[in-house]
C-alpha cells in the first residue's frame, strides 16, 4: 500500500500562504503612468510610437482574457511598465506592448513591420520565438538556441522576455498548480540565472522568490514567518548600526545614504539548504548598504567601519577593483557589530547601485550608446561580451541536450579572477585550471599548451586556480601539437571543453570511432550482454537516428569523444532488440507491520450481529467520524475499512461479503492513528516532537524519520488513541513547535 501525503496545496491555501502570486494588474488608463516613466529616462524620446503600439495591442487583444479573469491587455501593459522602470527606450516599450500580438492575434509580423519599423518587428519576432522555448528533453532543448541567437543580436529581446516572465510569475496563483510548478522550475533554471548574469538584481530576486513560493509554499511561509518574528528586534538593531555609520560619515565629511538591506527569502532558503546553516547563523539577515558619491569615498568609509568594528577574516571582498562577470561593483565586508553580532555591509557609489539593481539596462541606452563615441561602443561590447561568448560556443555544440546542460552550468557557475603576466583580468569558472585559462586567452594557445606557471611556480595543468593568481602558459612550437584527451577530465569551462572536443572531432575522427566502438564492446562484456547478437543487429542504425547522428560511424565517434555515454547507447540497443516482458500477475507490496493496539475493543458494531469479531483494517486505520465499510473475511470476522480506502474497490467485487457497520466507541475503545510531521530540519527537532507527544499522553508505537537534500524533515508516528477529539489537540501542539510548518493525519490509499 502507498500512503497518501499532501500534494500541492489547493489555490485557497496558496492564496493564504503566498498572496504575491495572486496579484492583479490594474488597467492603466495609466498608459499615462507608463508614458511618465519613459519620459523620466528619455526626455526627448518618441512617445507617439508607444501610444500607437498601445492602441494596436488593445484592439488586437480585444475580448481576450487572462486566467485571472482580467482583460489581456493588462499583461503587455504591465510588461511595458517593468521595462520602463528599467530605463528602456520607446521602441523597446512599443515592442513590449506588441510582444503577444503576432503569436496570439491575427496581426501578422510583416504588417507590424510596416506600421512600426523593422527594429520593433525584430524585437517582437525574437520574443515570439522565445515563447515557444520549452525545457526538458533534447528535442525541446534545441529551441533554446533561438534564445541565445536572438539575444546575441539584441539584448532587449531577453529583457522583454524577462519582464514577461516576471509579470506572469506574479499571477501564477491563477494557473493550475502543476503548470505553475513547471514554469517555476524553468524560471529557477534559466531565467533567474540569466537575469543574474545580466546584473538585473531587481528582476532576479523577485523571480527567485516567486518560484520558491510556488514550488515550496509551506517552506516559503515558514521562512517568511521566521524572518517576520525577528523583524522588530532586527530593525532596532539595524537602526543602531545605521546611526553609528551616519556618525562616521559626518566625521569624514562624506555625503552618503545608509539603509537596511532587504532580505530575500530564497537566499535564506539556499543558505539553510545548500550550506547547511541554522537560521540564526545567517549573517546577512542583518545587513546594511551605504551609497556614497565617489570610489574614493567608498574606501574612506570602509576604513572608518573597520576602525569602529572588527572585520571577520576572509569576509572582505573588493568587487570595485575586480568587478564580477556582470559588471557588479561594490565593497563587501562582515564585521562584529554592537553586542557581538555579525553585520554584513555593502559600500558602493550611486552609479554602482543602479548597475547592481538594473544591470545592463541601467547604463545601456541602446540607440544613444550605439550612436555615440567609440568609447561608448566599446562599453557596449564589454557589456555584451558574455552574450557573444555564449553565442560562439552554442554554435560549436552539436548535441542540444549537452548544450542546455552547458548553458545551465555556464549561467549558474561562480567565477574566479586571475591575471595574465601583463595584468589583464580573466574570469573563469570556480575550479578552473591553466588549460581553461589558455583557451580563454586564445584557442590556438589552448591547443598548444604544454605547461604552466602560477605565481611564478611551475604547476601541473590540472591545478585549480584561485582568484588573484598570475598565470603564464608555455606552448609547443610543433605545428602538429594538440590537446590531450585527458584534459576533458579536469577542464571546467564550456569553451575549453568544446574547443578540445572540436579538435578531436576534426583531427582524430577515425581514432574516436574505434575508441567508441571499443568502449561499447567493453561495457557490454562487463554487463554479460550477448555482444555478437547486439553488435550485428541493424539496431545501431536506429539508435544513431534516435541520437540525431547521420550514421553508425558518427554515433561511435560521438561515444569516443564523450558526447554520448556508452550506457545510454547500450540501453537504447537492448530496448530495441529485447522482447519486452510483461507482468500479468498482481504485484504484492509489503506493508510495514505495526503492533496491534494493546487491549480495548474495536468501537464498531455490526448491524444484526453484535457478537461477531470485528477488526479495524491496518491499511487505512479508520477512527470514529470516518465513513466505514465492513467486509466479512474467511475465518477472521469482519474487517472494517475507511470508505475511501483503495482496497474497498476490490472488495466491492464480492458485494455479498459486504456488511453494514457503525461506530459505537466505548471508554475502552483504542484506535491506531498515523500522523506526518513536515518541518525544516534542525538539531533537536525529533526530541521536541516526541516530548510534545509524550506531554499529551500519546503512546507512540512506531516512528520513521527521513531528511531530504533540501533539509526537509519528514517524520511519521503511529500511536494509540482513545478519544478522537484528542487528535486535534495533539496536532495543534505539534504544529506550534519551532520549524514545523505542517502536521496532519495520514491514511493509506
Amino acid at each position: 500500500m502507498t500512503e497518501t501525503t499532501s500534494s500541492a496545496p489547493p489555490p485557497s491555501s496558496l492564496r493564504r500562504l503566498v498572496p504575491r502570486i495572486f496579484s492583479r494588474a490594474a488597467r492603466r488608463d495609466d498608459v499615462d503612468k507608463l508614458l511618465r516613466t519613459v519620459r523620466t529616462h528619455h526626455p526627448k524620446g518618441d512617445l507617439a510610437i508607444i501610444e500607437r503600439a498601445y492602441a494596436v495591442a488593445d484592439k488586437a487583444h480585444d475580448g481576450q482574457k487572462r486566467q485571472s479573469g482580467e482583460p489581456y491587455i493588462t499583461h503587455p501593459l504591465a510588461v511595458a511598465q517593468i521595462l520602463a522602470e528599467l530605463g528602456l527606450g520607446p521602441k523597446a516599450i512599443a515592442a513590449a506592448l506588441l510582444h503577444d500580438t503576432v503569436e496570439d492575434t491575427g496581426y501578422p509580423l510583416d504588417e507590424l513591420a510596416a506600421d512600426f519599423g523593422d527594429e520593433v518587428a525584430m524585437l517582437v519576432d525574437g520574443v515570439t520565438k522565445l515563447d515557444k522555448v520549452k525545457y526538458g528533453d533534447s528535442a525541446q532543448a534545441e529551441t533554446v538556441r533561438k534564445m541565445i541567437v536572438a539575444m546575441s543580436k539584441d539584448i532587449r529581446v531577453l529583457l522583454i522576455k524577462l519582464a514577461d516572465r516576471l509579470h506572469n510569475a506574479r499571477t501564477w496563483g491563477f494557473v493550475p498548480p502543476h503548470k505553475a510548478a513547471k514554469k517555476a522550475t524553468e524560471t529557477l533554471e534559466i531565467y533567474a540565472p540569466l537575469a543574474h548574469r545580466l546584473g538585473i538584481q531587481a528582476i532576479k530576486s523577485e523571480l527567485e522568490d516567486l518560484s520558491f513560493a510556488v514550488m515550496h509554499p509551506k517552506l516559503y511561509a515558514e521562512i517568511e514567518s521566521l524572518v517576520k518574528q525577528r523583524t522588530p528586534q532586527r530593525e532596532q538593531y539595524v537602526q543602531n548600526v545605521i546611526d553609528a555609520v551616519d556618525a562616521d560619515l559626518r566625521e569624514l565629511r562624506v555625503r552618503g545614504r545608509v539603509m537596511g538591506r532587504p532580505k530575500q527569502l530564497y537566499s535564506v532558503y539556499q543558505k539553510m539548504v545548500v550550506r547547511g546553516r541554522e537560521f540564526d547563523d545567517i549573517y546577512d539577515l542583518i545587513g546594511i548598504r551605504i551609497l556614497v558619491g565617489t570610489v574614493r569615498d567608498c574606501y574612506a568609509v570602509l576604513g572608518a567601519i573597520h576602525a569602529r568594528w572588527t572585520p571577520l577574516p576572509g569576509r572582505f571582498k573588493d568587487y570595485i577593483a575586480t568587478p564580477k562577470f556582470n559588471l557588479y561593483q561594490s565593497l563587501h565586508t562582515t564585521v562584529i557589530g554592537p553586542g557581538g553580532r555579525t553585520v554584513e555591509i555593502q559600500i558602493r557609489t550611486h552609479e554602482m547601485h543602479q548597475q547592481a539593481e538594473f544591470g545592463v539596462a541601467a547604463h545601456w541606452k541602446y540607440k544613444e550608446r550605439m550612436a555615440g563615441t567609440k568609447s561608448d561602443a566599446k562599453a557596449v561590447d564589454a557589456d555584451m561580451a558574455w552574450i557573444a561568448h555564449i553565442s560562439d560556443w552554442q554554435a560549436e555544440t552539436a548535441d542540444p541536450g549537452e548544450f542546455l546542460d552547458s548553458l545551465r552550468f555556464e549561467i549558474g557557475a561562480k567565477e574566479v579572477y586571475v591575471f595574465t603576466p601583463k595584468g589583464r583580468v580573466v574570469g573563469l569558472p570556480t575550479g578552473a585550471t591553466p588549460v581553461d585559462f589558455a583557451y580563454a586567452v586564445h584557442t590556438e594557445i589552448g591547443h598548444r599548451t604544454m605547461g604552466a606557471k602560477v605565481n611564478g611556480r611551475l604547476v601541473p595543468l590540472e591545478s585549480a586556480l584561485q582568484s588573484g593568481d598570475v598565470v603564464e602558459v608555455f606552448t609547443s612550437k610543433n605545428p602538429d601539437a594538440g590537446p590531450s584527451q585527458d584534459w576533458l577530465g579536469f577542464v571546467k569551462s564550456t569553451r575549453a571543453r568544446n574547443k578540445i572536443r572540436g579538435w578531436f572531432t576534426k583531427e582524430r575522427r577515425e581514432e574516436a570511432i574505434e575508441q567508441g566502438k571499443d568502449s561499447i564492446a567493453r561495457a557490454m562484456r562487463r554487463q554479460n550482454l550477448p555482444l555478437q547478437r547486439l553488435m550485428s543487429q541493424d539496431s545501431f542504425t536506429e539508435v544513431a537516428r534516435l541520437f540525431h547522428y547521420e550514421d553508425v560511424s558518427a554515433l561511435y565517434a560521438a561515444v569516443g569523444e564523450g558526447h554520448v555515454s556508452t550506457q545510454s547507447v547500450i540501453e537504447k540497443v537492448t530496448a530495441l532488440v529485447s522482447v519486452e516482458e510483461t507482468n500479468t500477475g498482481p504485484i504484492d507490496i509489503p506493508v510495514g507491520r505495526s503492533r496491534a493496539p494493546r487491549g480495548g475493543d474495536s468501537g464498531v458494531l455490526v448491524r444484526g450481529a453484535p457478537d461477531i469479531l470485528v477488526k479495524l483494517a491496518k491499511c487505512c486505520t479508520p477512527v470514529p467520524g470516518d465513513d466505514i465499510v465492513g467486509f466479512v473475511t474467511r475465518g477472521s470476522g469482519v474487517s472494517v475499512h475507511r470508505g475511501d480506502c483503495t482496497n474497498v474497490r476490490s472488495l466491492k467485487e464480492e458485494p455479498d461479503r459486504l456488511i453494514d457497520v457503525e461506530w459505537a466507541p466505548t471508554t475502552k475503545s483504542v484506535f491506531l492513528v498515523q500522523i506526518q510531521v513536515e518541518a525544516l530540519d534542525r538539531s533537536g527537532l525529533l526530541s521536541d516532537v516526541t516530548r510534545v507527544l509524550s506531554e499529551h499522553h500519546v503512546n507512540i508505537l512506531s516512528a520513521t524519520v527521513s531528511t531530504t537534500n533540501d533539509r526537509l524533515a519528514l517524520s511519521k508516528f503511529v500511536f494509540e488513541m482513545g478519544d478522537t477529539v484528542h487528535l486535534d489537540r495533539v496536532l495543534n501542539a505539534v504544529r506550534r513547535i519551532d520549524a514545523v510548518y505542517d502536521v496532519y493525519r495520514v491514511t493509506s490509499s
